[in-house]
């Protein structure tokens, strides 16, 4: 892969990969924002160059907030999830918990910007985040979970999801993935628990002992 380059006021030219590099080694080192970022890089610079040149340095906290602000949100998420989905060694019968979470901090109140809604797919044996999708702030998490299931290799494996994705569309698309699924089931969906709580007494029922 070629090394693409971001160009900024003061003719310095950061590459991208190092840019993600810093931010992702950052994020894991508690660093969540981009003065915190710009700390970790001032202090772990000999490190960083370990992995990448860095022969322009580092660029400070507000080009990384511009350089991630003008990424396509879509297109990163799709090459992340290629990514992880390069490092994750699925096997048969693996548990794809998929859920939705608010998360903390990403709110700024001055602004009138509420906090951040994500469903996001997480492989348990393998302890790792498959992927990520944000949820419309019109809309509900419904409507994410397609867009996070196509983006998702789950040949073989087991998915589940709480009982907001109880929906036939998002069960045949599971199914269109060669996946299985567990779905819940709550007290207030009283017709599908209804048409459950049957099936499992017919089939007592019906069995021989």
């Amino acid at each position: 892969m070629g090394r693409s380059q971001t160009h900024f006021q003061g003719n310095h030219l950061y590459p991208l990969e190092e840019i993600l590099f810093l931010s992702i080694a950052a994020f894991i080192s508690d660093a969540e924002t981009w003065t915190f970022i710009s700390l970790f890089r001032k202090a772990k610079l000999e490190w960083l160059k370990k992995f990448f040149p860095f022969e322009n340095g580092i660029p400070s906290h507000d080009v990384l907030g511009k350089v991630f602000a003008s990424l396509d949100s879509a297109q990163f998420s799709k090459c992340f999830v290629s990514w992880v989905d390069s490092l994750a060694k699925m096997t048969a019968g693996e548990v794809i918990a998929i859920d939705g979470k608010t998360l903390c901090g990403s709110d700024d109140k001055t602004c009138g910007k509420s906090a951040l809604h994500v469903v996001s797919a997480f492989a348990s044996s393998n302890s790792l985040c498959l992927g990520q999708v944000a949820v419309d702030s019109k809309s509900n998490e419904i409507t994410a979970f397609p867009q996070l299931l196509y983006l998702l290799i789950l040949q073989g494996c087991i998915v589940t999801l709480d009982a907001i994705g109880f929906q036939k569309s998002i069960a045949q698309a599971i199914q269109d993935k060669k996946a299985d699924y567990v779905l819940k089931v709550k007290d207030n969906q009283k017709e599908h628990k209804g048409k459950i709580e049957k099936l499992f007494h017919s089939s007592d029922q019906g069995r021989v002992h």
